[in-house]
């Protein structure tokens, strides 16, 4: 079987790397010296990062009504060290998108403004090292997931044909809005299972030694 799937889309947090919300909220409780509460308001309550993520409002105006929300001015830089202590990479799903990347085209869309993936080699540096320049914020697309305009903005991007992409999330939302939006789509639950996944699509990698290697089919969702 020769596989019909040009290109394996990531999400980032929740696959690529773990995401702590709790952390980033006590960093930049910590840096403004505002208590938590007002942080997770001002950062996900108001509706603001759902704005940013969607690309609705600049990096400079997010900051700008972030500190206004806050009573503060934060900066760049300590947005960044906020978001910064919230990420950890999964490394054993970077381990499996690395013996694709030997024979397949991988990329990753997430939903998440410039700030995220234009300072991504000090956020998240081995997704920085392994995706280069393919790593994309819904943002860049003008919706975030799960609307249909960021996944075909995203592979429209690439020259790719939705149905020539395999997209990996852990979101049931954000995969069935792949599946809307025509890409074939797979919910993320943890590196094995996906190592398993793949071979639906005879995307395994066989030589001896590799993860992939003797993986067996399972229904994709």
């Amino acid at each position: 079987m020769t596989s019909s799937i040009k290109l394996v889309l990531f999400d980032m947090e929740g696959v690529l790397s773990h995401y702590d919300r709790s952390a980033r909220t006590e960093r930049l409780s910590q840096i403004t010296g505002k208590p938590p509460e007002a942080v997770r308001h001002a950062i996900w309550g108001s509706g603001l990062e759902a704005r940013s993520d969607a690309g609705e409002i600049t990096d400079a105006e997010y900051l700008r009504e972030l500190g206004g929300l806050l009573g503060c001015v934060v900066s760049r830089d300590e947005w960044l060290a906020a978001r910064h202590a919230s990420i950890t990479p999964n490394t054993q799903t970077l381990a499996v998108a690395a013996q694709l990347a030997a024979r397949h085209r991988i990329a990753v869309l997430t939903n998440n403004s410039h700030l995220v993936t234009d300072h991504i080699g000090y956020l998240n540096p081995p997704v920085a090292r392994l995706f280069g320049p393919h790593v994309y914020a819904a943002a860049d697309f003008g919706a975030a997931k799960p609307a249909a305009k960021a996944y075909l903005g995203c592979v429209g991007r690439l020259g790719v044909d939705a149905g020539e992409t395999l997209f990996i999330d852990d979101s049931d939302a954000n995969v069935q809005g792949a599946i809307d939006a025509g890409l074939h789509a797979y919910k993320f639950v943890d590196a094995h299972a996906l190592s398993q996944a793949l071979s639906r699509f005879d995307l395994t990698w066989r030589e001896s030694g590799s993860p992939l290697k003797n993986a067996t089919a399972r229904r994709v969702t």
